[in-house]
């Protein structure tokens, strides 16, 4: 098996030079995942004022957008060409703050060119954006506090480290407490054999570094976090005959999930829920996740962990929370995992990838 360092190596030549638009993929990953409802129209509308070129080298997989980031201070994994932290920037406002870490230097440096043109584009004063060139499992290196991050994001970049364990413990370590780590990634139907594994170009793609989906709840509970929420979901069809023929019985899925940092202790209690409607772009309704949908006024029961989330993140002031004197038993409060399965959501959806975005020429 490649070291870290090797497997560093190859994807930074892979994204770095080999490929200069995401035209140059092999497989439908950068096609977004499907969510349960389209975006709000804020993210369509940042997304339409990202400089073209910023565009043309996104590499992403899904749609990593979460309500309610204004004024938050933002950290995306795996920048790339920057897209989403310019859209990011818009999407948090003047008083919040995006950093994007990447360890390939050419696309940090590609990134930086634009910050003063979306700078005069929002109408900021000043900068709200950083670049930094670094690795996500080494965030201390590359500057980054303890406890100093509202939301940690990601898109379809995790998949293409070796050691996601030390990824998600770093995440965990700069998020202030009640902050969310919400990500796209790739995953797998099963665990991937060691020789994808070992195969450069499949490696690149993210197949060969795609973790099994229900390996990401031991791990999130292992460096501390809840348990993962799934909110979208899309199979991801391969193009290239040779890497199809080379995956075998292993099939893709890019997911959407979303965790969050509570307190090391929480008294867990059921709880029953009003959402208010206050928050920005979801008068109505605030779809949390594939399995919770809170309706403005209506009074929703939850089990303690959604309880203490709810309670504990930015969405605190959002919801009425009154919490049931009972508390949650050890049975109730174990979740069954099909409903984090996003090969059975990307069922539901009928969201298998359709257009090409990550093809073979």
């Amino acid at each position: 098996m490649a070291s870290c360092d090797d497997v560093r190596e190859n994807v930074k030549k892979y994204y770095g030079s080999r490929l200069e638009s995401s035209c140059d993929l092999q497989t439908s990953a950068t096609s977004c995942s499907l969510p349960c409802r389209p975006p709000p129209k804020s993210v369509r509308d940042a997304l339409t004022l990202v400089h073209p070129e910023v565009t043309k080298k996104f590499f992403g997989c899904g749609l990593p957008f979460p309500a309610k980031l204004e004024g938050c201070r933002v950290l995306d994994l795996g920048s790339g060409s920057g897209r989403d932290c310019y859209a990011f920037s818009k999407l948090v406002g003047p008083s919040g703050h995006v950093t994007g870490i990447d360890m390939t230097e050419e696309l940090i440096a590609s990134s930086r060119q634009y910050i003063e043109y979306h700078q005069k584009k929002f109408g900021y004063e000043k900068p709200n954006i950083t670049f930094v060139q670094g690795y996500m499992e080494k965030l201390g290196e590359a500057g980054m506090q303890s406890d100093s991050v509202d939301v940690v994001l990601s898109n379809c970049v995790i998949c293409l480290c070796p050691d996601k364990r030390a990824v998600l413990q770093q995440a965990y370590n700069i998020l202030k407490e009640g902050g969310e780590l919400y990500f796209s990634d790739m995953y797998a139907s099963k665990v991937v054999p060691d020789h994808m594994k070992e195969d450069p170009v499949l490696w690149g793609e993210g197949m060969g570094g795609s973790l099994f989906w229900q390996d990401l709840i031991s791990l999130a509970h292992g460096v501390g976090f809840s348990t993962p929420h799934l909110v979208s979901a899309s199979h991801i069809v391969i193009y290239n005959s040779e890497l199809k023929a080379k995956a075998g019985d292993v099939s893709f899925a890019s997911g959407t999930y979303r965790l969050f940092k509570l307190p090391k202790s929480p008294v867990v209690s059921e709880a029953t829920v009003t959402y208010q409607g206050t928050v920005a772009d979801f008068p109505d309704q605030l779809d949390f996740d594939s399995s919770h949908c809170f309706k403005k006024d209506v009074a929703v029961a939850v089990n303690g962990e959604m309880a203490a989330i709810l309670q504990r993140s930015r969405f605190s002031p959002d919801f009425k929370i009154q919490v049931s004197d009972r508390p949650e038993s050890d049975s109730e409060s174990t979740p069954q995992s099909c409903h984090l399965n996003p090969f059975l959501l990307a069922d539901k959806l009928g969201s298998s990838v359709k257009q090409c975005s990550k093809t073979s020429k």
